[in-house]
Protein backbone atom coordinates (compact mmCIF):
# COMPACT_ATOMS: atom_id res chain seq x y z
CA UNK A 1 0.00 0.00 0.00
CA UNK A 2 1.26 3.45 -0.47
CA UNK A 3 3.82 1.94 -2.59
CA UNK A 4 4.58 4.68 -5.39
CA UNK A 5 3.70 7.75 -2.98
CA UNK A 6 6.76 6.01 -0.54
CA UNK A 7 9.17 5.74 -3.39
CA UNK A 8 7.89 9.26 -4.73
CA UNK A 9 8.75 10.76 -1.00
CA UNK A 10 11.66 8.86 -0.51
CA UNK A 11 13.05 10.55 -3.70
CA UNK A 12 12.13 13.94 -1.97
CA UNK A 13 13.68 13.45 0.84
CA UNK A 14 16.89 13.01 -1.24
CA UNK A 15 17.42 16.86 -0.89
CA UNK A 16 17.52 17.36 2.62
CA UNK A 17 18.45 13.84 4.22
CA UNK A 18 22.29 13.60 5.36
CA UNK A 19 23.06 17.02 4.97
CA UNK A 20 24.74 19.52 7.88
CA UNK A 21 23.31 22.58 6.88
CA UNK A 22 20.23 22.65 4.36
CA UNK A 23 19.38 25.90 2.84
CA UNK A 24 15.63 27.45 2.02
CA UNK A 25 16.55 26.30 -1.90
CA UNK A 26 16.90 22.54 -0.44
CA UNK A 27 13.56 22.98 1.49
CA UNK A 28 11.67 24.11 -1.52
CA UNK A 29 13.50 21.82 -3.66
CA UNK A 30 11.84 18.53 -1.56
CA UNK A 31 8.58 20.15 -0.81
CA UNK A 32 7.76 20.62 -4.43
CA UNK A 33 8.89 17.06 -5.03
CA UNK A 34 6.71 16.39 -2.27
CA UNK A 35 3.89 18.00 -4.27
CA UNK A 36 3.94 15.95 -7.49
CA UNK A 37 4.16 13.30 -5.64
CA UNK A 38 0.95 14.11 -3.69
CA UNK A 39 -0.47 14.70 -6.53
CA UNK A 40 0.08 11.94 -8.61
CA UNK A 41 -1.15 9.66 -5.47
CA UNK A 42 -4.68 11.46 -6.61
CA UNK A 43 -4.44 13.48 -3.14
CA UNK A 44 -6.83 16.37 -3.52
CA UNK A 45 -5.75 19.88 -5.07
CA UNK A 46 -6.29 22.07 -2.44
CA UNK A 47 -5.19 19.69 0.38
CA UNK A 48 -1.94 19.10 -1.31
CA UNK A 49 -1.77 23.15 -1.88
CA UNK A 50 -2.31 23.11 2.06
CA UNK A 51 -0.14 21.03 2.66
CA UNK A 52 3.12 22.54 1.11
CA UNK A 53 2.44 25.88 2.27
CA UNK A 54 2.35 24.73 5.92
CA UNK A 55 5.53 22.57 5.39
CA UNK A 56 7.22 25.39 3.81
CA UNK A 57 6.49 27.94 6.65
CA UNK A 58 7.83 25.88 9.62
CA UNK A 59 10.43 24.05 7.71
CA UNK A 60 12.32 27.68 6.76
CA UNK A 61 11.71 29.07 10.79
CA UNK A 62 15.39 29.48 12.43
CA UNK A 63 14.88 26.46 14.22
CA UNK A 64 15.36 23.80 11.50
CA UNK A 65 17.87 26.01 10.19
CA UNK A 66 20.22 25.83 13.09
CA UNK A 67 19.71 22.34 14.37
CA UNK A 68 22.66 19.73 15.09
CA UNK A 69 21.00 17.30 11.98
CA UNK A 70 18.63 19.99 10.19
CA UNK A 71 17.68 16.97 7.65
CA UNK A 72 16.25 15.02 10.12
CA UNK A 73 14.22 17.51 11.55
CA UNK A 74 12.87 18.46 8.17
CA UNK A 75 12.02 15.00 8.11
CA UNK A 76 10.17 14.82 11.51
CA UNK A 77 8.37 18.27 9.90
CA UNK A 78 6.94 15.93 7.28
CA UNK A 79 5.87 12.87 9.03
CA UNK A 80 4.08 15.26 11.77
CA UNK A 81 2.37 16.51 8.94
CA UNK A 82 1.39 13.70 7.22
CA UNK A 83 0.32 12.40 10.23
CA UNK A 84 -1.80 15.54 10.84
CA UNK A 85 -3.43 14.89 7.43
CA UNK A 86 -3.96 11.47 8.27
CA UNK A 87 -6.20 12.09 10.69
CA UNK A 88 -4.04 12.74 13.83
CA UNK A 89 -4.55 10.27 16.88
CA UNK A 90 -6.43 7.03 16.92
CA UNK A 91 -10.25 7.13 16.54
CA UNK A 92 -11.95 4.17 17.97
CA UNK A 93 -15.41 3.58 18.30
CA UNK A 94 -17.76 5.58 20.55
CA UNK A 95 -19.61 2.46 22.22
CA UNK A 96 -21.37 2.43 25.36
CA UNK A 97 -20.46 -0.09 27.85
CA UNK A 98 -21.63 -3.91 27.55
CA UNK A 99 -24.56 -4.00 30.15
CA UNK A 100 -26.31 -1.89 27.33
CA UNK A 101 -26.97 -2.28 23.66
CA UNK A 102 -24.13 0.25 21.23
CA UNK A 103 -25.67 0.40 17.70
CA UNK A 104 -23.34 0.88 14.17
CA UNK A 105 -24.77 1.96 11.12
CA UNK A 106 -23.11 0.96 8.05
CA UNK A 107 -23.20 3.11 5.09
CA UNK A 108 -22.06 3.00 1.76
CA UNK A 109 -22.62 2.35 -1.85
CA UNK A 110 -22.83 -1.15 -3.51
CA UNK A 111 -19.59 -2.51 -4.60
CA UNK A 112 -17.87 -0.76 -1.63
CA UNK A 113 -17.84 -3.76 0.85
CA UNK A 114 -20.30 -2.94 3.28
CA UNK A 115 -21.49 -6.09 3.79
CA UNK A 116 -18.02 -7.63 4.09
CA UNK A 117 -16.63 -5.24 6.34
CA UNK A 118 -19.70 -5.31 8.57
CA UNK A 119 -18.64 -9.27 8.98
CA UNK A 120 -15.08 -7.89 9.45
CA UNK A 121 -15.63 -5.11 12.05
CA UNK A 122 -18.43 -7.78 14.34
CA UNK A 123 -15.61 -10.93 13.88
CA UNK A 124 -12.94 -8.17 15.20
CA UNK A 125 -15.48 -6.86 18.26
CA UNK A 126 -15.92 -10.22 18.81
CA UNK A 127 -12.06 -10.95 19.69
CA UNK A 128 -12.32 -7.84 22.08
CA UNK A 129 -14.63 -9.49 23.83
CA UNK A 130 -18.19 -7.61 22.74
CA UNK A 131 -21.34 -10.23 21.93
CA UNK A 132 -21.91 -8.54 18.20
CA UNK A 133 -25.37 -9.09 16.03
CA UNK A 134 -24.96 -8.48 12.58
CA UNK A 135 -28.64 -7.31 11.48
CA UNK A 136 -29.51 -7.32 7.16
CA UNK A 137 -31.11 -4.74 6.89
CA UNK A 138 -30.22 -4.03 3.26
CA UNK A 139 -33.47 -4.88 1.57
CA UNK A 140 -32.26 -3.68 -1.66
CA UNK A 141 -29.76 -5.94 -2.97
CA UNK A 142 -30.36 -9.36 -4.34
CA UNK A 143 -28.88 -12.25 -1.73
CA UNK A 144 -27.68 -9.71 0.40
CA UNK A 145 -28.97 -11.26 3.38
CA UNK A 146 -27.81 -14.81 1.89
CA UNK A 147 -24.36 -13.12 1.81
CA UNK A 148 -24.11 -11.43 5.27
CA UNK A 149 -25.62 -14.69 6.91
CA UNK A 150 -23.13 -16.64 5.50
CA UNK A 151 -20.40 -14.25 6.32
CA UNK A 152 -21.97 -14.63 9.81
CA UNK A 153 -21.31 -18.48 9.88
CA UNK A 154 -17.70 -17.92 9.05
CA UNK A 155 -17.19 -15.76 12.07
CA UNK A 156 -19.30 -17.61 14.24
CA UNK A 157 -22.07 -14.47 15.02
CA UNK A 158 -25.23 -14.55 14.98
CA UNK A 159 -27.12 -12.38 11.86
CA UNK A 160 -31.10 -11.57 12.69
CA UNK A 161 -32.91 -11.99 9.30
CA UNK A 162 -36.54 -11.41 8.09
CA UNK A 163 -37.15 -12.80 4.25
CA UNK A 164 -39.84 -11.12 2.56
CA UNK A 165 -40.05 -7.40 5.18
CA UNK A 166 -39.60 -4.54 2.77
CA UNK A 167 -39.18 -1.73 5.64
CA UNK A 168 -35.87 -1.75 7.07
CA UNK A 169 -37.04 0.17 10.20
CA UNK A 170 -39.10 -2.94 11.04
CA UNK A 171 -36.33 -5.31 10.50
CA UNK A 172 -33.49 -2.96 12.52
CA UNK A 173 -36.50 -2.54 15.41
CA UNK A 174 -36.77 -6.46 15.76
CA UNK A 175 -32.94 -7.00 15.85
CA UNK A 176 -32.71 -4.84 18.48
CA UNK A 177 -35.27 -6.57 20.53
CA UNK A 178 -34.15 -9.70 19.87
CA UNK A 179 -30.99 -8.36 20.95
CA UNK A 180 -31.65 -7.01 24.14
CA UNK A 181 -33.54 -10.54 24.66
CA UNK A 182 -30.32 -12.62 24.19
CA UNK A 183 -27.81 -10.24 25.88
CA UNK A 184 -26.34 -8.61 22.56
CA UNK A 185 -24.62 -5.16 23.66
CA UNK A 186 -23.16 -4.43 19.73
CA UNK A 187 -25.65 -4.61 16.83
CA UNK A 188 -23.98 -3.96 13.90
CA UNK A 189 -26.89 -2.98 10.91
CA UNK A 190 -25.99 -3.51 7.29
CA UNK A 191 -27.93 -0.60 5.34
CA UNK A 192 -29.40 -0.42 1.88
CA UNK A 193 -26.81 0.51 -1.18
CA UNK A 194 -27.33 1.91 -4.56
CA UNK A 195 -25.57 1.88 -7.72
CA UNK A 196 -24.81 5.78 -7.24
CA UNK A 197 -25.85 8.33 -5.36
CA UNK A 198 -29.51 8.87 -4.69
CA UNK A 199 -32.70 11.00 -2.84
CA UNK A 200 -34.08 7.71 -1.93
CA UNK A 201 -31.34 5.65 -0.68
CA UNK A 202 -30.67 9.26 1.50
CA UNK A 203 -34.17 9.29 2.30
CA UNK A 204 -34.17 5.87 3.86
CA UNK A 205 -31.11 5.63 5.82
CA UNK A 206 -32.00 9.17 7.16
CA UNK A 207 -35.09 7.48 8.39
CA UNK A 208 -33.49 4.75 10.00
CA UNK A 209 -30.92 6.75 11.37
CA UNK A 210 -33.84 8.54 13.15
CA UNK A 211 -35.33 5.22 14.15
CA UNK A 212 -31.87 3.65 15.57
CA UNK A 213 -30.25 6.61 16.71
CA UNK A 214 -26.53 4.80 16.33
CA UNK A 215 -23.34 5.66 18.41
CA UNK A 216 -21.64 4.91 15.21
CA UNK A 217 -22.15 5.87 11.63
CA UNK A 218 -19.65 3.97 9.24
CA UNK A 219 -19.36 4.96 5.62
CA UNK A 220 -17.36 2.22 3.70
CA UNK A 221 -15.67 3.80 0.95
CA UNK A 222 -12.96 1.77 -1.72
CA UNK A 223 -9.98 3.22 -1.28
CA UNK A 224 -9.08 2.34 -4.95
CA UNK A 225 -11.71 5.06 -6.28
CA UNK A 226 -9.70 8.00 -4.93
CA UNK A 227 -10.99 11.27 -4.49
CA UNK A 228 -14.51 9.47 -5.58
CA UNK A 229 -14.27 7.55 -2.47
CA UNK A 230 -13.79 11.35 -0.68
CA UNK A 231 -16.67 12.77 -2.38
CA UNK A 232 -19.07 9.87 -1.95
CA UNK A 233 -17.82 10.63 1.98
CA UNK A 234 -18.57 14.57 1.85
CA UNK A 235 -21.98 13.71 0.33
CA UNK A 236 -23.32 11.21 3.03
CA UNK A 237 -21.41 13.56 6.13
CA UNK A 238 -23.92 16.48 4.64
CA UNK A 239 -26.80 14.61 4.23
CA UNK A 240 -27.15 11.70 6.99
CA UNK A 241 -23.94 12.39 9.18
CA UNK A 242 -20.99 10.47 9.88
CA UNK A 243 -18.85 9.54 12.72
CA UNK A 244 -16.27 8.04 10.92
CA UNK A 245 -15.16 6.32 7.41
CA UNK A 246 -13.56 2.67 6.53
CA UNK A 247 -11.42 2.46 3.66
CA UNK A 248 -11.79 -1.52 2.00
CA UNK A 249 -8.92 -2.82 -0.68
CA UNK A 250 -6.75 -0.53 1.23
CA UNK A 251 -3.51 -3.24 0.06
CA UNK A 252 -4.49 -2.07 -3.42
CA UNK A 253 -3.97 1.36 -3.17
CA UNK A 254 -0.57 2.26 -4.73
CA UNK A 255 -1.20 5.82 -4.12
CA UNK A 256 -2.80 7.09 -1.12
CA UNK A 257 -4.69 10.78 -2.44
CA UNK A 258 -8.27 8.99 -0.19
CA UNK A 259 -6.58 8.55 2.63
CA UNK A 260 -4.78 11.73 2.86
CA UNK A 261 -7.24 14.12 1.47
CA UNK A 262 -10.36 12.30 3.37
CA UNK A 263 -10.13 13.86 6.93
CA UNK A 264 -9.19 17.23 5.80
CA UNK A 265 -12.11 17.72 3.27
CA UNK A 266 -14.98 15.89 5.12
CA UNK A 267 -13.70 16.61 9.13
CA UNK A 268 -13.95 12.64 10.01
CA UNK A 269 -11.52 10.13 10.80
CA UNK A 270 -10.52 7.25 8.71
CA UNK A 271 -11.17 4.38 11.58
CA UNK A 272 -10.59 1.60 9.78
CA UNK A 273 -9.21 -0.36 6.65
CA UNK A 274 -9.68 -3.41 5.11
CA UNK A 275 -6.05 -5.03 3.92
CA UNK A 276 -7.58 -8.34 2.38
CA UNK A 277 -10.22 -10.72 1.52
CA UNK A 278 -10.14 -12.92 5.29
CA UNK A 279 -12.44 -11.58 8.42
CA UNK A 280 -8.69 -11.12 10.50
CA UNK A 281 -7.92 -8.61 7.77
CA UNK A 282 -9.72 -5.59 9.02
CA UNK A 283 -7.25 -3.07 11.07
CA UNK A 284 -8.10 0.23 12.91
CA UNK A 285 -6.09 2.87 11.36
CA UNK A 286 -3.51 4.55 13.27
CA UNK A 287 -2.21 7.65 11.35
CA UNK A 288 1.17 7.96 13.04
CA UNK A 289 2.27 4.59 12.11
CA UNK A 290 0.71 4.70 8.10
CA UNK A 291 3.02 7.94 8.14
CA UNK A 292 5.77 6.24 9.35
CA UNK A 293 4.97 3.86 6.68
CA UNK A 294 4.57 6.08 3.55
CA UNK A 295 8.26 7.67 4.80
CA UNK A 296 10.17 4.26 4.49
CA UNK A 297 10.64 4.17 8.19
CA UNK A 298 8.02 1.11 8.74
CA UNK A 299 5.87 0.13 11.33
CA UNK A 300 7.23 -2.32 13.84
CA UNK A 301 4.87 -1.85 16.47
CA UNK A 302 2.13 -3.38 13.62
CA UNK A 303 4.57 -5.68 12.94
CA UNK A 304 5.23 -7.00 16.10
CA UNK A 305 1.61 -7.17 16.83
CA UNK A 306 0.65 -9.38 14.24
CA UNK A 307 3.15 -11.89 15.05
CA UNK A 308 1.76 -12.44 18.54
CA UNK A 309 -1.26 -12.96 17.03
CA UNK A 310 -0.11 -15.24 14.48
CA UNK A 311 2.95 -17.28 16.15
CA UNK A 312 2.32 -19.71 19.09
CA UNK A 313 4.76 -18.70 21.54
CA UNK A 314 5.23 -22.42 22.34
CA UNK A 315 5.67 -23.64 18.93
CA UNK A 316 7.82 -20.81 18.20
CA UNK A 317 10.05 -21.87 20.82
CA UNK A 318 9.73 -25.44 19.72
CA UNK A 319 11.17 -24.74 16.45
CA UNK A 320 13.92 -22.42 17.52
CA UNK A 321 15.60 -25.34 19.86
CA UNK A 322 15.22 -27.38 16.41
CA UNK A 323 16.98 -24.66 14.74
CA UNK A 324 19.96 -24.25 17.20
CA UNK A 325 20.40 -28.22 17.43
CA UNK A 326 20.23 -28.25 13.28
CA UNK A 327 17.25 -31.05 13.27
CA UNK A 328 14.52 -28.35 11.45
CA UNK A 329 12.22 -30.43 9.20
CA UNK A 330 10.33 -29.34 6.15
CA UNK A 331 7.23 -29.86 8.03
CA UNK A 332 8.45 -27.18 10.94
CA UNK A 333 9.00 -25.29 7.79
CA UNK A 334 5.24 -25.44 6.41
CA UNK A 335 4.12 -24.44 10.05
CA UNK A 336 6.14 -21.55 10.06
CA UNK A 337 4.84 -20.78 6.55
CA UNK A 338 1.47 -20.83 7.41
CA UNK A 339 1.92 -18.92 11.06
CA UNK A 340 3.55 -15.91 8.32
CA UNK A 341 0.91 -15.88 6.00
CA UNK A 342 -1.78 -15.05 8.93
CA UNK A 343 0.35 -12.03 9.17
CA UNK A 344 -0.76 -10.82 5.89
CA UNK A 345 1.07 -10.86 2.54
CA UNK A 346 5.10 -10.40 2.18
CA UNK A 347 4.50 -7.09 0.62
CA UNK A 348 2.29 -5.70 3.56
CA UNK A 349 4.99 -7.07 5.96
CA UNK A 350 7.87 -5.80 4.01
CA UNK A 351 6.65 -2.06 4.25
CA UNK A 352 6.58 -2.79 8.04
CA UNK A 353 10.63 -2.69 8.41
CA UNK A 354 12.42 0.24 8.39
CA UNK A 355 14.24 0.97 5.46
CA UNK A 356 12.85 -2.14 3.27
CA UNK A 357 9.88 -0.25 1.36
CA UNK A 358 10.58 -0.55 -1.89
CA UNK A 359 14.16 -2.40 -1.83
CA UNK A 360 13.12 -5.69 -3.89
CA UNK A 361 12.11 -6.22 -6.85
CA UNK A 362 8.54 -7.84 -8.03
CA UNK A 363 10.75 -10.65 -9.20
CA UNK A 364 12.37 -11.01 -5.65
CA UNK A 365 8.39 -11.03 -4.50
CA UNK A 366 7.65 -13.46 -6.63
CA UNK A 367 10.64 -16.08 -5.76
CA UNK A 368 9.14 -15.25 -2.27
CA UNK A 369 5.67 -16.50 -2.93
CA UNK A 370 4.65 -18.22 -0.03
CA UNK A 371 1.16 -19.62 -0.98
CA UNK A 372 3.51 -21.42 -3.69
CA UNK A 373 6.19 -22.79 -1.03
CA UNK A 374 3.20 -24.09 0.60
CA UNK A 375 1.55 -25.54 -1.93
CA UNK A 376 5.03 -27.04 -3.37
CA UNK A 377 5.36 -28.21 0.64
CA UNK A 378 2.26 -29.61 0.63
CA UNK A 379 2.74 -31.98 -2.34
CA UNK A 380 5.20 -33.43 -0.41
CA UNK A 381 4.47 -36.89 1.91
CA UNK A 382 4.95 -36.83 5.68
CA UNK A 383 7.71 -38.86 4.94
CA UNK A 384 9.64 -36.67 2.53
CA UNK A 385 8.65 -33.21 4.79
CA UNK A 386 10.72 -35.37 7.73
CA UNK A 387 13.86 -36.08 5.43
CA UNK A 388 14.31 -34.09 2.22
CA UNK A 389 17.58 -35.66 1.32
CA UNK A 390 15.48 -38.85 -0.32
CA UNK A 391 13.82 -35.81 -2.39
CA UNK A 392 15.87 -37.37 -5.54
CA UNK A 393 14.91 -36.79 -9.12
CA UNK A 394 11.83 -38.24 -9.62
CA UNK A 395 10.23 -37.34 -6.54
CA UNK A 396 11.12 -33.95 -7.41
CA UNK A 397 9.13 -34.82 -10.69
CA UNK A 398 6.29 -35.94 -8.71
CA UNK A 399 5.99 -32.87 -6.27
CA UNK A 400 6.12 -30.40 -9.28
CA UNK A 401 3.07 -32.12 -11.02
CA UNK A 402 1.46 -32.61 -7.39
CA UNK A 403 1.33 -28.50 -7.30
CA UNK A 404 1.35 -27.46 -10.43
CA UNK A 405 5.27 -25.75 -10.25
CA UNK A 406 8.31 -26.71 -12.10
CA UNK A 407 11.04 -29.40 -11.30
CA UNK A 408 13.31 -25.97 -10.80
CA UNK A 409 11.00 -24.14 -8.13
CA UNK A 410 10.96 -27.46 -6.61
CA UNK A 411 14.75 -27.38 -6.72
CA UNK A 412 14.75 -23.85 -5.44
CA UNK A 413 12.69 -24.53 -2.45
CA UNK A 414 14.79 -27.17 -1.17
CA UNK A 415 18.15 -25.12 -1.66
CA UNK A 416 16.39 -22.33 0.20
CA UNK A 417 15.65 -24.63 2.93
CA UNK A 418 19.46 -26.04 2.66
CA UNK A 419 20.94 -22.58 2.87
CA UNK A 420 18.93 -22.06 6.19
CA UNK A 421 20.09 -25.23 7.70
CA UNK A 422 23.57 -24.17 7.10
CA UNK A 423 23.15 -20.77 8.61
CA UNK A 424 21.16 -22.48 11.33
CA UNK A 425 24.25 -24.64 12.01
CA UNK A 426 26.50 -21.65 12.48
CA UNK A 427 24.57 -20.08 14.40
CA UNK A 428 24.50 -23.36 16.76
CA UNK A 429 28.40 -23.21 16.48
CA UNK A 430 28.97 -19.96 18.10
CA UNK A 431 27.05 -21.57 21.07
CA UNK A 432 23.34 -21.19 22.04
CA UNK A 433 23.04 -17.51 23.64
CA UNK A 434 24.50 -16.14 20.36
CA UNK A 435 22.81 -17.97 17.89
CA UNK A 436 19.08 -17.03 20.04
CA UNK A 437 20.26 -13.48 19.67
CA UNK A 438 21.89 -12.54 16.05
CA UNK A 439 21.44 -13.50 12.69
CA UNK A 440 17.89 -14.64 12.33
CA UNK A 441 16.34 -11.88 11.78
CA UNK A 442 19.16 -10.14 9.43
CA UNK A 443 19.03 -13.34 7.11
CA UNK A 444 15.58 -13.41 6.76
CA UNK A 445 14.97 -11.90 3.44
CA UNK A 446 18.47 -13.71 2.21
CA UNK A 447 16.50 -17.25 2.54
CA UNK A 448 14.37 -16.38 0.00
CA UNK A 449 16.16 -15.69 -2.72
Amino acid sequence: MFDKLTLKIQDAMRFVSGKSQISEKNIEDAVNAIKIALLEADVNVRVARRFVNSTIEEAKGAKVLRAVDPGQQFIKIVHDKITSYLGGGNHGLALKNTDQVSVILMLGLQGSGKTTSSAKLAARLKKEGRKPLLAACDLVRPAAMEQLSTLGRQIDVPVYREDGVKDAIKVYTAALSWAKKNMIDTVIVDTAGRLQLDDVMMEELARLKNAANPDELLLVADAMTGQSAVDIAKTFDEKIGLSGVILTKFDSDTRGGAALSLKTVTGKPLKFVGIGEKPEDFEPFYPERFASRILGMGDVVTLVEKAQQAIDQKEALAIQQKMLENELTLEDWLSQLRAVKKMGSLQSMIGMIPGMAGQLSDDDIEKANLKKQEIILCSMTLKERANYLIIGPSRRARIARGSGTSVAEVARLIKQFEKMRVMMKRMSKMGRAAGAKGGTSQNFMKTFR
